[in-house]
C-alpha cells in the first residue's frame, strides 16, 4: 500500500467536510420544494458551471482518457466525440436558454409545455420521460458505486483491512496459496472490499446531498472542484519538471504522428516495434478506419447534441440557473474550465506513465495489459506523500459528486412528477422535503442493488451509453424543430428507440455475441435513427397535432428556429409585429467556433507539459480569435433569439 497516514488523513478530513456540509446546508434545502431541488433558482451560474464541471471530472473517465492518451497520443482528443463532448456547445450556443425559457422543474414537466396535458399520448410521452430518467439515474448510480470501490481497493487493498473489518476476512491463510480455492477466495475477497469501499462512500454522498438539497451538492462540488485544480496543476508541474531532468524526448519513445492530431484515412500508429501489446489494443478498440469512426462519431454527436440534455443532472443544473442567459453562460463555463485543467493532469500523468513505464507493474487482464491501470499506478508510485491523498480525495469526491448530481435528479423526478403529479397534488412543504428524503433513500438502495447485482462497470457503462441514450436522440430532436411533432410520435419514438438500440448491448452484456463490442456500434447508429424517425412520423400522424394554443405558448416562450411556419402565421394574424427566430446561422457559426475552441483547449495542455512552445502559441492565438469572434457573434447576443 502507497498511502501514508497523511494521505489517511487528508481523506478523512475530506469526507468529514462533506458531512458538514450537509449539515450547514439542511435548513437553506428545507425552505422550500425549488430550494431543496434546485437552490431555490438563486444559485449563480458559475457556481452551477463549476458543479456540473465537477460532475463529469470523474474516476473512472480520467483513466480512460490516460490510457488513449499513451495509447493514440495527440490523435486521442478526437475520441471523446463520441460521448460526445461538444454538446456543451450546443447547450451554450442556444438550447440551454431555450430549455430554461420553459421555467420547468425536470425535464418529463417540460414536455407540459411543449406537448399540454392533455393530448393524445401526453400521459404515455410523461411517463417514458420518467421510466428513462429514473432508469438513468439509477445505471449512474451503480456505475459511480462499482467504479469508486474497484479504484479505492487498488490503493487501500483487501490485505490492509481485512484485520480491522472482521466480515472481510475470508481466512485464505487455511488455503494452498495458487490453489482455485484459494485464487477464488482471494478474488471475492477483493469484490467484498471494493463494495465495502462502494457503499461506505455512497452512503457519505447521500448524507450531504439527501440533507443538503441542491445547495450542499453545488458548495461541496465547489470544494472538490477546487482541489482538483491544485492536483491538476501539481501532477502536471510534477511531470514537466521529470521530464526535463529526463533529457528524454518523449517523441522518440513512441509512434511515428503521435504528438500530430490530424490523422489519414487510417490511424497511423505504428506500435509494433515499441510495444506490441498496444498493437493488440488499438486492434481491439477498432479504431484502424479512423477518418470514418470519427465522421460517425460527429454524426452522431450532432444528432445527440440536437437533441439537448439527457434528462439527469446536466439537465438539472440547467433548469436551475436565474435565467435562460445565465443557463447559458453556465454550459459554456463548463468547457472553460473543466477541459484545460482536466486534460493538464491527464497529459501529466500520461507523460509520466511513458517515463517510468517499465517500472509500472500495470495489471494484465485477459487480452494482455491494462492500459486504464496506468493511472492509479502512477498515482501509487511517482506522486509525493501529502499530494497523492489530495488526488484521491478529489477523484472520490468526483465521484461522489456524480452520484450525488444524479441522486438529485432522481428526487426530482420522484417528487415533482410522481408524487405530487398523481399521489398528492396539494402536499405541504414539510411532506414534500420528506418525500425528498425518502425518494433519495429509495434512490441510492435501487443504484447499490444493481452496484452488487451486475459488478462490471464496463457493462453498466454500455448499457447506459449504447442502449438509453441511442434511443433518446430522434424524439427529442423533432420536438424542438418540428411543430407537428406531438405527445404521441414522441412516446412512440422513444419507446421503438430505446427498444432497438438496447438489442445490440443487451447481447453484448450477456455474452451471446460481441459482434457489437467496440466501435461497430457506431455503425449501426445510422439504422436506429431510422426507426426511431419512422416511429416518430408514423406516432404523430396517428393523432391529431397538438392543440394551437400550446403550440403558440411554447413559440412565443422558447422561440426556436425550426419548422415552425404554420404556429408563426398563426400568431401573426393578431400579433403582426411577431418576428422569426432568425439565429440558426448565427448559432450554426458559434457552434463551429465553439467546437473548434473545445479542440483547441483541450491541446492547450498537451503542447504545454511537453513544451512544444510554436505549437503552444498557434493554439492561443487560435483560440484568442475565437473568443474574440464569439465575444461579438454570442456574448452579446445571449438577449437575443
Amino acid at each position: 500500500m502507497r498511502l501514508s497516514t497523511i494521505d489517511l488523513t487528508i481523506i478523512a478530513l475530506y469526507f468529514l467536510m462533506m458531512i458538514v456540509i450537509g449539515i450547514v446546508m439542511k435548513n437553506k434545502a428545507k425552505r422550500s420544494k425549488d430550494n431543496y431541488l434546485m437552490g431555490g433558482k438563486k444559485l449563480p451560474w458559475y457556481m452551477l458551471g463549476l458543479s456540473d464541471a465537477s460532475d463529469m471530472f470523474d474516476i473512472s473517465g480520467t483513466m480512460l482518457l490516460v490510457s488513449m492518451a499513451f495509447l493514440y497520443g495527440f490523435k486521442s482528443v478526437w475520441i471523446p466525440w463520441m460521448w460526445p463532448v461538444f454538446n456543451q456547445v450546443f447547450l451554450m450556443v442556444f438550447l440551454s436558454k431555450w430549455l430554461r425559457r420553459s421555467n420547468a422543474t425536470t425535464g418529463a414537466e417540460w414536455l407540459g409545455t411543449r406537448f399540454g396535458l392533455s393530448d393524445k399520448g401526453v400521459k404515455q410521452s410523461h411517463a417514458i420521460v420518467v421510466i428513462f430518467a429514473l432508469m438513468l439515474c439509477v445505471g449512474y448510480m451503480a456505475y459511480a458505486f462499482v467504479g469508486v470501490g474497484e479504484f479505492l481497493e487498488i490503493f487501500i487493498p483487501y490485505e490492509v483491512v481485512k484485520d480491522v473489518v472482521p466480515f472481510l476476512d475470508y481466512n485464505l491463510e487455511s488455503l494452498a496459496i495458487n490453489s482455485p480455492e484459494y485464487t477464488s477466495a482471494l478474488i471475492e475477497a477483493k469484490n467484498t472490499t471494493a463494495q465495502f469501499y462502494g457503499v461506505s462512500i455512497c452512503i457519505i454522498a447521500t448524507f450531504y446531498s439527501i440533507i443538503g438539497g441542491m445547495h450542499g451538492i453545488v458548495l461541496a462540488d465547489f470544494i472538490k472542484y477546487m482541489i482538483m485544480i491544485i492536483c491538476s496543476l501539481f501532477v502536471g508541474t510534477i511531470a514537466m519538471q521529470h521530464l526535463a531532468e529526463s533529457g528524454i524526448i518523449i517523441t522518440d519513445q513512441m509512434p511515428f504522428g503521435w504528438d500530430n492530431p490530424l490523422f489519414g484515412k487510417e490511424l497511423g500508429l505504428n506500435w509494433d516495434t515499441i510495444l506490441p501489446e498496444a498493437t493488440k489494443k488499438l486492434e481491439s478498440d477498432g479504431y484502424k478506419l479512423f477518418s470514418a469512426i470519427v465522421s460517425m462519431m460527429f454524426f452522431s454527436g450532432v444528432l445527440k447534441s440536437l437533441a439537448g440534455p439527457a434528462p439527469n443532472y446536466d439537465c438539472q443544473k440547467i433548469l436551475s440557473t436565474k435565467s435562460p442567459e445565465e443557463a447559458s453562460k453556465m454550459s459554456g463555463f463548463i468547457s472553460i474550465i473543466l477541459l484545460p485543467i482536466r486534460y493538464f493532469m491527464v497529459m501529466g500523468l500520461c507523460v509520466l506513465g511513458i517515463l517510468f513505464f517499465k517500472d509500472l507493474a500495470l495489471s494484465h487482464h485477459a487480452d494482455g495489459i491494462n492500459f486504464e491501470s496506468i493511472m492509479p499506478a502512477v498515482i501509487n508510485k511517482y506522486l509525493p506523500t501529502g499530494l497523492v491523498g489530495l488526488v484521491l480525495a478529489g477523484f472520490l469526491g468526483a465521484f461522489m459528486s456524480n452520484f450525488s448530481g444524479t441522486l438529485n435528479a432522481g428526487q426530482a423526478y420522484i417528487v415533482n412528477d410522481i408524487y405530487l403529479k398523481y399521489f398528492n397534488p396539494n402536499a405541504e412543504r414539510k411532506q414534500i422535503i420528506n418525500m425528498g428524503y425518502l425518494s433519495g433513500i429509495v434512490m441510492v438502495i435501487l443504484g447499490i442493488g444493481l452496484g452488487l447485482l451486475i459488478k462490471d462497470v464496463n457493462m453498466i457503462f454500455n448499457i447506459i451509453t449504447a442502449g438509453l441514450y441511442g434511443g433518446f436522440v430522434c424524439a427529442n430532436v423533432l420536438k424542438w424543430y418540428w411543430w407537428r411533432f406531438n405527445a404521441n410520435g414522441y412516446f412512440y419514438g422513444m419507446l421503438f428507440g430505446i427498444i432497438a438500440s438496447a438489442i445490440p448491448p443487451a447481447l453484448s452484456v450477456t455474452g451471446i455475441t460481441n459482434y457489437f463490442d467496440g466501435t461497430r456500434m457506431l455503425y449501426f447508429f445510422p439504422i436506429f435513427i431510422v426507426i426511431q424517425l419512422i416511429a416518430c412520423i408514423l406516432g404523430s400522424y396517428a393523432a391529431p397535432a397538438t392543440n394551437k394554443e400550446t403550440l403558440i405558448k411554447f413559440y412565443k416562450d422558447v422561440r426556436p428556429w425550426g419548422f415552425w411556419k404554420p404556429i408563426h402565421d398563426e400568431i401573426a394574424l393578431t400579433e403582426p409585429t411577431i418576428e422569426k427566430n432568425k439565429n440558426f446561422k448565427t448559432n450554426m457559426l458559434n457552434v463551429f467556433l465553439g467546437i473548434t475552441g473545445q479542440i483547441l483547449l483541450t491541446l492547450l495542455p498537451m503542447y504545454l507539459i511537453l513544451s512544444k512552445w510554436t505549437s503552444l502559441g498557434i493554439v492561443l492565438a487560435l483560440f484568442f480569435v475565437i473568443v474574440l469572434i464569439m465575444r461579438k457573434t454570442w456574448w452579446k447576443r445571449l438577449t437575443d433569439y
